[in-house]
């Protein structure tokens, strides 16, 4: 991550209205639905708007996140396994970065435990670096190592540096990211309790995001749209990649403290993403 120049002064915060994309890996919408495994997400499903989505084959992280963060379907990014290996992300620019462009005061920030996602170093990054842009104090990136240290901890944490970012007024559209319930999925499976503990510490995480919005919004006045969305979701035993209506299934919540969300169709295709978060911020 690099900091802005000593004594270098940002561009004022973009009068558009403000996103905030809280990426829960490989969450099933099935269990999260059950009672007491994820009150939050069911509140903010009620109170906003709930989308399902089906992913693309294969139904891995690394497409599944490029298709929703860049825009663009499969064929079009290249990702086919969380190698990267043949992808052309350099030449689909992210959401934040398309943003960006769209409105180059807007303030940008990235946060996740996963390296393909940020880190410029990794096998990625899906969100681009935009040197330049970090260096003026518009584009910030917190990247972490959750495959080293554990995603329960760095879940926990980037949510933290989220919530600083949120408190301190510091950006207009944010990606932040939960890989707990996927690294359960994948070593527990869903049949036991693993897999509906992990969505409770996610839960806890989207609703104290949700509590910062709310707050910025009553003390002073800002126009925010939450997008909780999922990249896959898991058999039973545990894993994803394949056709199956379990691994396929995706989903996104809207959300505003305002209580006005926009008015997308109940089934969205993922690469929508991406093109229906600028029109809202043109609206």
């Amino acid at each position: 991550m690099l900091n802005p120049e000593p004594g270098f002064r940002p561009a004022p915060a973009s009068r558009r209205a403000r996103v905030l994309i809280v990426g829960l890996d490989g969450v099933r919408w099935d269990i999260a639905a059950e009672d007491s495994v994820a009150p939050a997400l069911q509140r903010l499903a009620a109170d906003g708007a709930f989308h399902t989505m089906t992913m693309e084959v294969p139904t891995i992280s690394a497409p599944g996140w490029a298709s929703l963060l860049t825009g663009t379907t499969h064929a079009e990014h290249g990702l086919v396994d969380n190698s990267c290996v043949g992808g052309r992300t350099w030449n689909c620019p992210d959401v934040l970065s398309q943003c960006f462009y769209q409105d180059q005061s807007t303030r940008t920030y990235a946060a996740a435990g996963w390296p393909v996602l940020t880190d410029p170093n990794g096998l990625g990054p899906i969100i681009h670096p935009r040197v330049e842009q970090q260096k003026a104090g518009l584009h910030r990136i917190v990247s972490r190592d959750g495959e080293t240290y554990g995603y329960r901890t760095i879940d926990a944490e980037l949510t933290d540096f989220t919530l600083a970012a949120l408190k301190g007024g510091t950006f207009d559209v944010g990606f932040t990211y939960c890989c707990d319930v996927d690294d359960a999925g994948h070593v527990h499976g869903l049949t036991g309790p693993e897999y509906r503990e992990a969505l409770g510490r996610v839960d806890a995480h989207t609703q104290r995001l949700a509590a910062a919005l709310t707050q910025r919004h009553l003390q002073f006045q800002e126009d925010w749209l939450l997008i909780v969305t999922t990249d896959h979701g898991h058999i039973d035993a545990g894993g994803h990649g394949g056709d199956s209506p379990k691994e396929t299934q995706s989903w996104a919540i809207t959300w505003s403290p305002s209580g006005h969300t926009p008015e997308w169709e109940e089934h969205l295709q993922p690469e929508s993403l991406a093109g229906r978060i600028l029109a809202h911020r043109d609206s």
